[in-house]
C-alpha cells in the first residue's frame, strides 16, 4: 500500500521530511544496527542498543565499525549479510556516517536516537526513548528523499562555516574534560564568542545570485527541524528540495551575543539579524584563506575554499513514523 504524505502533511510538516516522495510500509525482518565502536561502552549507550535488539526480534544483529576502517565496508558487510533496514544508532555524526554509506544501495535506513541532540530523528519525529523509537520503526513507512552535499560530502540536518564550527571544536575540548551534556555544549558556545576577532569575508554565488559579504556564519540547513527550533525562516525552502542558506550579521562580540540571545528566546529577524537564500546550487569563497573548518551535522573537517553546495544526485530512503504518529505529534 502506498500513500502520499501530500494529502495529509502541512506544508512545514514536508519540510522537515525534505523531498516531496510518496511513503510506503514494508515489514522488516532482518534488521541490522549499526553503531560507532564507542557505543555500547557505557550504560548510557549499550541499554539503549539492548533494548532496541530486543524489540526488533531474533533476527536482529549490531555491527560496528573499527576505528580505522570506513563506515561503509561495516554498512556493505551488513548488506551482504542480508540486511533488509540498517539501523544508524548514534548522534547526527553516526547518522551521517552511515547515510552517506547507503546513498544508491537499494536499502532502507532508520535512526535509533543516541546522541546529545539528535536533531535529525527529532525532525524526523522519532522518539528519544529507544525502545519507544525501536517500535516506531517496525510500525514506520519508507521514503525517499534527497540529501545536501558540500564537496561531495553528505550533510542531512546543516553545514556550516565561520563561527559555528569553532564552537563545536571548543566543545570537543570541553567533552574530553567535562562529558557529553547539553549544558556543557551551551558552555562552548558562550567560550567561542568570548575569542571572536572579526567576521569572515566571503564571495558567493547561487543560481541566481553573486555577492560578497562580511559574516561571522554562513548555515547551509536542508532539515527544518533546527530552523524551527529557533524560529528561523527558511523550512519553505526546505520543502521545495532547496537549501535554506542563512547568513549571519555580526562584526563583534556584543554583535554576536545579541545574535545569540535573540536565538534561545526566538526574537532573531530576518534582515535585521539575517539573510536566508532559497537555492539549490550555493559556492561559497573565502577572502585570504585558502582552506576552513566546515561542520557538517556535528561533525567537522577542514576543507578547500572554495565550497560548492549541491543535492547529492542519489536518493536516501528513510523509515519515518507511521503518519497518525506524525499527525498526533
Amino acid at each position: 500500500m502506498s500513500v502520499t504524505f501530500a494529502q495529509t502533511e502541512t506544508p512545514e510538516d514536508e519540510a522537515r521530511h525534505g523531498a516531496n516522495f510518496a511513503a510506503t510500509r514494508v515489514p522488516f525482518r532482518r534488521i541490522y544496527v549499526v553503531a560507532n565502536p564507542n557505543s555500547g561502552q557505557n550504560s548510557r549507550t549499550r541499554e539503549p542498543i539492548e533494548a532496541a535488539l530486543k524489540v526488533f526480534g531474533d533476527e536482529a544483529k549490531l555491527y560496528r565499525w573499527e576505528p580505522d576502517h570506513e563506515v561503509s565496508e561495516t554498512v556493505d558487510r551488513a548488506i551482504a549479510d542480508g540486511a533488509e533496514l540498517i539501523v544508524a544508532a548514534g548522534g547526527d555524526g553516526t547518522v551521517m556516517a552511515v547515510a552517506q554509506a547507503m546513498l544508491g544501495k537499494g536499502v532502507p535506513m532508520a535512526v535509533l536516537p543516541l546522541g546529545t541532540f539528535n536533531f535529525y530523528a527529532r525532525g524526523l519525529r522519532f522518539s528519544e526513548d529507544a525502545t519507544e523509537a525501536a517500535q516506531q520503526i517496525l510500525k514506520g513507512e519508507t521514503r525517499e528523499i534527497q540529501v545536501g552535499a558540500v564537496d561531495g560530502r553528505v550533510f542531512l540536518n546543516n553545514a556550516s562555516l565561520g563561527i559555528y564550527p569553532k564552537i563545536l571544536k571548543a566543545r570537543e575540548a570541553i567533552y574530553a574534560r567535562w562529558g557529553r551534556h547539553r549544558m556543557v555544549a551551551y558552555w562552548s558556545v558562550i567560550r567561542t564568542f568570548l575569542k571572536f576577532q572579526k567576521p569572515m569575508k566571503v564571495d558567493f554565488q547561487t543560481e541566481d545570485l553573486a555577492d560578497t559579504r562580511a559574516t561571522p556564519l554562513i548555515f547551509v540547513a536542508r532539515s527544518a527541524y533546527q530552523l524551527d527550533f529557533f524560529g528561523l525562516r527558511g523550512a519553505r525552502a526546505i520543502t521545495d528540495d532547496k537549501f535554506a542558506v542563512l547568513i549571519a550579521k555580526g562584526e563583534n562580540r556584543m554583535q554576536l551575543f545579541r545574535l545569540a540571545w535573540r536565538l534561545v528566546t526566538r526574537q532573531v529577524r530576518e534582515g535585521r539579524d539575517y539573510d536566508v537564500l532559497r537555492c539549490r546550487e550555493f559556492t561559497v569563497g573565502l577572502r585570504g584563506k585558502r582552506r576552513a573548518l566546515l561542520a557538517f551535522d556535528g561533525e567537522k573537517a577542514r576543507m578547500e575554499s572554495p565550497f560548492a553546495f549541491r543535492m547529492h544526485p542519489d536518493l536516501l530512503t528513510i523509515v519515518l513514523p507511521e503518519e497518525k504518529e506524525q499527525e498526533a505529534a
